[in-house]
């Protein structure tokens, strides 16, 4: 998965950790699914730290799951993965899809997909980061939504369903051709220059620049990263969080 490892967004949510020494209060990952049909979050963690819950598994709809956020610094992504089918032994999503792994283990997965990206338990105040990502395309409305945090900490994200008023050239539809649309591409996944890429002479601040097709996205979500530099006060820093919630279909 392309997006930029810079970018931090995901919900979880904070419970008391049996983890952490008696009086000190854990952070809490939750994912919620609000979609009508079974999603499959995937969790990859960027290099050095761990694989959290497998990376991956099975959300019913109108489900939750909570889970223990490390005691230490950890980054990474949370996505949703679409469509998923077991037949003759084999496991595929249509969209998000990580090599074809119910459970990811720390592997990527494929775009487009919405990607909830986090910094955990950093810097002095115990800043958690986090925001949602539409720099590689889009599967899923998403919200991260920390709970009982300091600072400045707001509920960040995409609630609008883009499949529906996704552009033609940048439709993923499965199956190929003539199946329903799943997925709303980047503009670089859709065509691939290093400009919509913001590849090479383009990846700087100063030359990867908003194109139409970014803000497509950054219109329908605008507290979303939507292109390679976009804007960084689009991350956000809470402090001391008890829960960090990633809401699916929110």
């Amino acid at each position: 998965m392309a997006a930029t490892l810079f970018f931090f967004s995901i919900t979880t949510i904070l419970i008391l950790s049996q983890a952490t020494p008696p009086g000190v209060q854990g952070l809490f990952l939750t994912l919620v699914n609000n979609c009508p049909f079974t999603v499959y979050p995937a969790i990859q963690p960027n290099s050095g730290h761990p694989v959290l819950e497998k990376g991956g598994f099975p959300l019913p709809t109108l489900t939750h799951r909570s889970f223990p956020a490390p005691n230490q610094h950890w980054s990474g992504r949370i996505w949703a993965r679409t469509g998923c089918t077991h037949a003759n032994g084999k496991f595929h999503c249509a969209t998000g899809d990580c090599n074809h792994q119910l459970e990811c283990n720390g592997l990527g997965g494929a775009s487009p997909a919405t990607l909830a990206q986090f910094s955990l338990h950093h810097g002095h105040k115990d800043f958690s980061s986090y925001g949602v990502s539409l720099v590689d395309g889009f599967n899923v409305p998403m919200t991260v939504t920390p709970h009982e945090g300091q600072g400045v900490c707001p509920v960040v994200g995409c609630r609008a369903n883009l499949l529906a008023t996704c552009p033609e050239k940048l439709q993923l539809r499965y199956p190929a051709g003539h199946g329903p649309v799943v997925a709303c591409k980047s503009g670089c996944e859709a065509f691939g220059t290093d400009e919509l890429c913001c590849r090479n002479h383009y990846n700087s601040p100063q030359t990867c620049r908003a194109s139409s097709f970014s803000e497509f996205f950054k219109h329908a979500c605008p507290a979303t990263f939507t292109y390679a530099h976009d804007n960084p006060s689009l991350m956000h820093e809470c402090s001391s969080p008890r829960e960090l919630k990633v809401i699916f279909c929110h």
